[in-house]
């Protein structure tokens, strides 16, 4: 693990905000962006807007939509942000990572482009995680541009076995929430917005650069809790995550790292408990799905259903 992430680090150095102290609620942002000129703006405008961001790291990953033109810009105008512009796309995983990488402040936020994080949010949550003994990662309640409810944001740990053997869907792994709870432990939140202290992330060797896309945030997840760190959604912040926006254009390659991921998870955390005979069984299960998955996701992309998450 260690050689992988290695290999997608860089050496630069970037700016404070305004040139501050160093603040023990100092958050450094990783945003990871890939054709997302649509909403790449408004996400960064807000995020200039956190008290608690000192440190804003923007890994481009070869956008060819405009992406990089509005960075551009950005980063001229805002010292503040640093911009990576990768020759290909190297992944989400690996992208943070090398954004991490350049950090030193005590925490260490992902977020992603297609996310608006309103202005007290992010110093909100680094509270909450100032105040819990024990914190890990923390996440946030999401909704679409509707208002609906993102189950991704409240989750348990997938099993490829259950999803399979019991027809299960996505949907199922979602976790409701505790109205008698500000934090709530769960098993895994969204990796649209994840926060982390940045030394827990670092002694964690960062994201496993083996999910190229997807998948990711479950297994961060569950190694914060296996190093014996809580996993937390805090129930009084909701952030709007369209989600979705640099995918639509590859639906079928987008499907095929979704599965390609899952079968990764489940050789990485399920294989050991799984009868042999089983195995090949879930292998054609899984890329069954994915001809049904990757033709329903085409005719949703090509407008010929109307399908919402």
């Amino acid at each position: 693990m260690e050689e992988r992430i290695s290999k997608s680090r860089i050496s630069f150095q970037g700016k404070l905000v305004g040139g501050r102290s160093p603040s023990a609620s100092d958050l450094g942002v990783v945003v990871v962006t890939f054709n997302s000129a649509r909403t790449i703006a408004r996400c960064l405008e807000l995020l200039l807007t956190s008290s608690v961001v000192a440190r804003l790291v923007v890994v481009d990953n070869n956008s060819v939509d405009g992406t990089l033109a509005v960075l551009e810009l950005f980063a001229k105008v805002h010292p503040e942000i640093t911009l990576v512009k990768n020759p290909d796309n190297r992944g989400f995983g690996s992208a943070c990572n090398q954004g991490a990488s350049a950090l030193s402040t005590p925490w260490v936020a992902f977020i992603n482009p297609d996310c608006f994080v309103t202005r007290d949010t992010l110093a909100r949550l680094v509270r909450h995680g100032l105040s819990r003994p024990g914190a890990g990662l923390l996440g946030v309640d999401m909704t679409d541009e509707f208002g609906q409810a993102d189950p991704a944001a409240r989750r348990r740990d997938p099993s490829l076995r259950e999803l399979l053997t019991q027809a299960g869907s996505r949907r199922d792994l979602y976790l409701g929430k505790d109205p008698h709870e500000m934090l709530q432990r769960v098993d895994a939140v969204s990796g649209a917005l994840m926060l982390m202290p940045l030394g827990l992330f670092l002694q964690l060797a960062g994201f496993d650069e083996e999910f190229h896309l997807h998948v990711e945030d479950l297994d961060l997840c569950r190694r914060t809790r296996e190093a014996g760190y809580e996993v937390l959604i805090a129930n009084d912040l909701t952030v709007v995550h369209v989600g979705g926006v640099s995918s639509r254009s590859r639906p079928l390659w987008v499907e095929w790292q979704k599965h390609n991921s899952l079968w990764r998870y489940f050789r990485k955390f399920e294989r050991r408990d799984t009868s042999w005979p089983v195995v090949p069984v879930l292998w054609v299960g899984l890329w069954g799905h994915f001809v049904l998955a990757g033709a329903r996701a085409v005719a949703r992309a090509r407008g010929w259903i109307n399908e919402r998450n």
